[in-house]
């Protein structure tokens, strides 16, 4: 028998997962009071509107619980605001179910669909939930790498979506496949051709696409974003997922929304009544008052683009190889080519570097891999203020 004071043992449902990469590298930035490029959320306020209309909701005594699905305004004006951009009409009541933000909506779609046995294909690097979230429904992950495209130096010079390697591992027991764009660590965004690609590789085909479009108000040059929602083969067979936090500086609050075909939300909604229930009701309130208004999100492109631009012009007087950035708010650099000894370090250690000596925190791109890959390329966000950014690349044109 054991002592009465030991807590008994059991197995691991995540036996290989540890702390985040950004809650390590965040607590770093705090321990060296470094300027926090890393973990992607602003460190600027929302719009004061935004919190005006959750205090009038609350004031109006919308405190207890919503119905499952969600606010009613806030799915109709969700359904609303796809129409208008993608052109696919949801229907709020059985297509549009509204998350305790994007993670919440990805575990949920994955233990919704995902069996036992039944295999899903990520692309990577990707987003680190998807792989604990496949591992808890049972699921088996099989990953494809983006292909690394390296100019006449030997320097990354951009990725592209390993076309042949995804459609070998497209087969029978392929339950789902996410696919994420703006795509998170490295910017890419797919295009039009990329989907009709993809719904050639499905068409004949039992798999799922869950869509991680959660930085999807951010495609910049004047380029728009590809939605599976815009694709009918497509939206057909997918869960749609996105982020009111990424869109409106609220990352905190946790809200996001998912939207699919009938037969897909309903299995959905089985899993999320047990997982969270429903979401903070004053704040889909607000959302439900504010997202009536298009202008924030349909200036987000040249807000954030012009952070992109300032960035990336005072990072051209470094020694950083600069990536395409055409999405998210995330500036990919290869720091090789660096003319000092820590250029020769992995990218974890350089970005530990980076942050105790430098004082600048980012992420390494080999983070975002099962296996760590190394390719000598480092994630900075820019959803910053322009002083914090000023104040970041002052320190880093020491390099």
């Amino acid at each position: 028998m054991n002592p009465p004071n030991i807590t008994p043992g059991f197995p691991s449902r995540l036996p290989h997962v540890g702390t985040t990469v950004f809650t390590v590298m965040s607590a770093l930035a705090a321990e060296h009071e470094a300027i926090n490029l890393g973990q992607g959320f602003p460190d600027f306020p929302c719009d004061r509107q935004l919190i005006a209309s959750v205090n009038e909701a609350m004031l109006a005594d919308h405190n207890q619980y919503p119905s499952m699905l969600g606010v009613k305004e806030l799915r109709s004006g969700i359904a609303h605001k796809i129409q208008q951009l993608y052109g696919h009409q949801y229907d709020p009541d059985s297509e549009i179910t509204i998350t305790a933000g994007a993670t919440q909506g990805i575990l949920t779609a994955i233990l919704a669909c995902v069996s036992p046995g039944d295999e899903v294909v990520i692309i990577e690097p990707a987003y680190d939930s998807y792989r604990p979230a496949i591992a808890l429904a049972g699921g088996k992950a099989i990953a494809v790498s983006l292909q690394v495209v390296r100019d006449e130096q030997g320097q990354v010079a951009s990725y592209e979506i390993p076309w042949e390697a995804l459609a070998n591992a497209i087969h029978s027991k392929t339950r789902l496949i996410i696919m994420n764009t703006p795509h998170n660590p490295t910017g890419m965004v797919w295009q039009r051709v990329d989907l009709d690609r993809l719904a050639d590789l499905v068409q004949d085909t039992s798999a799922l696409i869950l869509s991680d479009e959660v930085y999807e108000h951010m495609v910049y040059d004047g380029a728009s974003h590809h939605s599976v929602a815009s694709h009918p083969l497509l939206a057909a067979r997918s869960f749609l997922i996105s982020s009111f936090g990424k869109t409106y500086h609220v990352t905190g609050w946790k809200i996001g929304y998912v939207a699919a075909p009938p037969a897909l939300t309903k299995e959905f909604r089985k899993v999320h009544q047990f997982n969270v229930f429903t979401v903070n009701t004053p704040m889909q309130h607000g959302f439900a008052s504010y997202l009536a208004d298009a202008s924030h999100y349909l200036n987000l492109p040249a807000f954030y683009q012009a952070k992109r631009d300032f960035f990336r012009a005072s990072l051209a007087n470094t020694g950083f190889k600069l990536l395409p950035s055409p999405g998210t708010y995330f500036q990919c650099v290869d720091y090789s080519a660096l003319n000092i000894p820590q250029a020769k370090l992995n990218e974890a250690a350089f970005c530990k570097w980076l942050t105790t000596q430098i004082g600048v925190a980012a992420i390494p791109v080999s983070a975002f891999y099962h296996q760590a890959t190394e390719s000598g390329v480092l994630r900075f966000c820019f959803a910053k203020q322009e002083q914090t950014l000023s104040n970041a690349l002052q320190r880093l044109q020491s390099l």
